[in-house]
Parts: structure tokens; sequence; C-alpha cells
């Protein structure tokens, strides 16, 4: 029953973590006339004291030695507060300047991104099925170029980004909060060098909006860590295969976002190459499910292989304690 309970509880998680994620294209328009720039300084200085205050409550701070111990992961980390840098700031932008759609496509592809740097990067093997799906991904990102009359470089850069930021996560490997802490703590500096010249020169939005403006801009660290530690409770509570389905949320709200709420236009060789999007992460997603179906029932056939061998070995035992004690 409590693992029952456990797992309808990850599962509200990870809704709740990629809804959040799915609809903050409702936020940041609220924190014009602040540009993008000024907003992007405002969440790496707010995040850092509010994931800050959570590590105080929660007295998590053995990390910190062990961290400041590895140059290695330090330095793995600056690179990783510089690539999610430049994912924030160009989804902050792109949102704002009325380009969500584009956005969310970045967030659609990132899965075939990832899949093709594995196998450039790391010599990773596909299986046919996701052959085809970077082949589809391929064709659909050449369709949108010709519906675009240019590169999608928004969805590229926000795809390819976000996939390296994921590859450095994996080779750290330490908790979403601490993480986050670290890459925050790089970023405050320069961030908050920035907002006080900005301050210094009169070109600052804070505080010359009224109050709420402000708070507003001061929210920016709860929306950026909200989500991340609900996902964090979910991924301890549901299976990676159930997180995969999830992740797919937060695009399919931007999408309609961009196409409902902010009338963005699709006109039909957009929702050609978004259809080819859409088929290419069918075909990820079911090859995902059967792999990890054949999986568990190669692991309960070994499981049960292993207990009639376990079991047969023990009667064997008994049947020779038996011929010991009674010799005929």
């Amino acid at each position: 029953m409590k693992t029952e309970n456990e797992g309808r509880a990850g599962l509200l998680y990870g809704i709740g973590a990629y809804g959040m994620w799915g609809l903050v294209p409702l936020f940041w328009p609220l924190l014009k006339p602040a540009g993008a720039i000024e907003i992007l300084a405002h969440r790496m200085v707010w995040s850092l004291a509010v994931v800050g205050l959570a590590l105080l409550v929660l007295r998590r701070w053995g990390w910190v030695r062990e961290l400041l111990a590895a140059p290695k992961k330090l330095g793995l980390l600056a690179l990783a507060a510089t690539v999610i840098t430049v994912n924030w700031g160009l989804y902050i932008w792109a949102v704002n300047s009325g380009q969500v759609v584009e956005a969310s496509l970045g967030y659609f592809i990132n899965p075939l991104v990832t899949i093709a740097m594995g196998v450039l990067l790391l010599n990773e093997r596909l299986r046919p099925a996701q052959w085809a799906a970077v082949g589809i991904g391929f064709a659909a990102v050449l369709v949108l170029s010709v519906g675009y009359g240019r590169l999608p470089w928004i969805s590229l850069t926000l795809a390819f980004s976000f996939a390296i930021y994921g590859l450095i996560k994996k080779k750290v490997n330490i908790g979403g909060l601490e993480s986050l802490a670290a890459e925050t703590a790089i970023q405050f500096l320069p961030a908050l060098a920035y907002l006080l010249w900005l301050g210094s020169t009169g070109g600052t939005a804070f505080g010359a909006h009224g109050g709420g403006h402000a708070a507003l801009l001061a929210a920016t660290g709860i929306v950026t860590a909200a989500p991340l530690v609900c996902f964090g409770a979910a991924a301890i509570r549901v299976p990676l295969s159930t997180l995969g389905l999830l992740q797919y949320l937060a695009p399919v709200f931007q999408f309609s976002l961009g196409v409902l709420y902010f009338h963005e236009a699709m006109p039909p060789e957009r929702w050609a190459g978004f259809s080819l999007v859409w088929l290419a992460l069918t075909l990820l997603t079911w090859d995902a499910l059967r792999t990890a179906r054949r999986t568990r029932a190669e692991a309960a056939r070994l499981a049960a292989a292993a207990a009639e061998t376990v079991a047969a070995e023990a009667e064997a035992e008994a049947a020779a304690k038996a011929r010991a004690a009674h010799p005929m």
C-alpha cells in the first residue's frame, strides 16, 4: 500500500514539475518592461537565495566541502552554469518576443538531440527505431527551415544547450537542489554586478514599476526552484520510463499556449514540421516502452530461473542429508 501511495505521489510531483515548466510562458511576459537579460540576472540572484534557504532548512551542506575538493567537478559545473545561462536567457527572450511555439519545438526535439549526441560523443549504439526517429527529426528540421525561411535556430539552440547541460549533469552526478545551488553560486556575482551596474545607470526595471513588479522579479527564484524540487521528488518515486513520458507535458503545454493563448501563426508547413517531430517522438516512445517491457520480462525470467535453481539445490541438499541420516 505504501509503495502504491509513493508511486501516486511521485506521479503527482512529476505532473507538477513538468506542468510548471509548461506554463512558465505565462509568467515571463508579466516581468515586462524588464528586458530578457535583466530578468535572467534576477533569476540567477533570486534562485541562489531560494535554494540556499532550502538547503539551510534541510541542513544539507556536506556536499560543499566535497565539491570544493574536486576541481574537475567544479569545472564541469561552471560549464553547466554557462550552458544553462544561454538556455534560460534565450528562452525568456523567445517567449517575450512572441516566439513561444518555436521555443516549445526546442524541448520537443531535445530527446532526439540527446540521442544523436549519445552516438556522436559517447559512441552509443542505436536500435533501428531510434535511428528512424532521429532521421524523421532531421527531416522535420528541414521542413521547418523551409517554413520559417531560415533554420529554427531558437529551437536548435534550446535543444542542444539543454542536451549538453544534461550530459554535463550526468557526469557530475550530484543532486538537483545541490547542483542548482552550485550553478547559481557561479552565476551570482556576474548577475549581481550586472544588476548593480544597471541600477547605477538608471536602466533597471526593479522598483521602477511598483512593489508588485519588483516582487514578481524576486519570484523568479521560486519559479526556478519549485519545479526542480518537484522533479527531484518524482525522480525517486516513479520509474525513469514514466518520467520520460511526463517530459512531453512541458512542450505540449508551451505549444498549446503559443497557438491558443498567444495566437502565434501556424501555417501548413509549420504543422507539417511539427507533425514529423511528433511522429519521431511517438516512435521513440514506443521503442522505449517496448525495450523496457522486454527488459522487465527478461529480468523476471532470470529471477524465476534463479529461484528454481536455488529450490533444486535446496531439495538436492535435503535429499543428501536424508540419505546420510538413514543409510541403506
